[in-house]
């Protein structure tokens, strides 16, 4: 069975090591240069936002710990507003904050004398946990912050670098015809436009869509932990005043 001819020169090319691939690459025409350049910053922008937001996950699980380890260990609501402060970082915080200062709304707007005392009772437990979950959504919102472009980078990346592949192919067969003669010389800055831009279009999305999988189950685990969270603070409230 014969060999196409332009089958040979990519062989070739291919063979010739990076060094060779990058410097056809250098004369290769501008659209090439523009196709890598937008998946250089694609690739460049969402390892920025991968590594942010790891590193905030982490920072807010590990003071989410701690500021659980508080709450479960206080038989006051005053006892844990003092502990929030040193943890800033959680989410648990945000839930708790806002919880609180329903508490607060509805005591004053429902006081019950009685004798001497006042006693002190919630005016809604339902709308108290409507506020919890209100929160959870913000706090939620925050930490997927930024976190949809490393979807969009899986998405669009590989199709970014598929055209770059599609134009430089044709390059390759337009600069055959122009030739009449299939040589690496005549093709091979085409053939390079095509292999850096797939490759291009793999790097940024391959690390994206893994980054984006993980968030996203990190992002299930701390909302799991908000609703187990928001269920403990519910029974607290009840316990102190209803």
């Amino acid at each position: 069975m014969a060999v196409p001819a332009f089958a040979i020169p990519i062989a070739t090319l291919m063979a010739t090591g990076d060094s060779a691939v990058v410097h056809f690459f250098l004369r290769s025409g501008p659209v090439a240069k523009i196709v890598l350049g937008i998946l250089v910053l694609m690739s460049l922008s969402s390892w920025y936002v991968l590594l942010q937001r790891l590193m905030l996950f982490r920072r807010t699980a590990r003071q989410n710990q701690g500021f659980l380890g508080v709450f479960r260990k206080a038989a006051r609501f005053s006892d844990i507003g003092k502990a929030a402060s040193n943890h800033q970082a959680s989410s648990l915080v945000g839930l708790f904050q806002a919880g609180y200062l329903e508490i607060d709304t509805q005591i004053k707007a429902l006081k019950e004398p009685r004798g001497d005392e006042e006693t002190f009772r919630l005016q809604s437990l339902m709308g108290l946990e409507r506020t919890l979950r209100r929160a959870a959504n913000v706090e939620l919102r925050v930490l997927a912050r930024n976190t949809s472009w490393l979807a969009t980078t899986a998405a669009a990346a590989p199709f970014i670098g598929l055209f770059g592949t599609v134009w430089g192919i044709m390059i390759a067969f337009n600069d055959i015809g122009t030739s009449g003669t299939a040589t690496i010389t005549a093709v091979a800055p085409g053939i390079a436009e095509a292999l850096v831009n797939t490759a291009a279009g793999l790097v940024a999305a391959i690390p994206a869509l893994v980054g984006y999988n993980y968030l996203a189950t990190r992002l299930r685990q701390l909302r799991a932990e908000m609703d187990d969270f928001t269920l403990e603070f519910l029974n607290l409230a009840e316990r102190n005043f209803g």
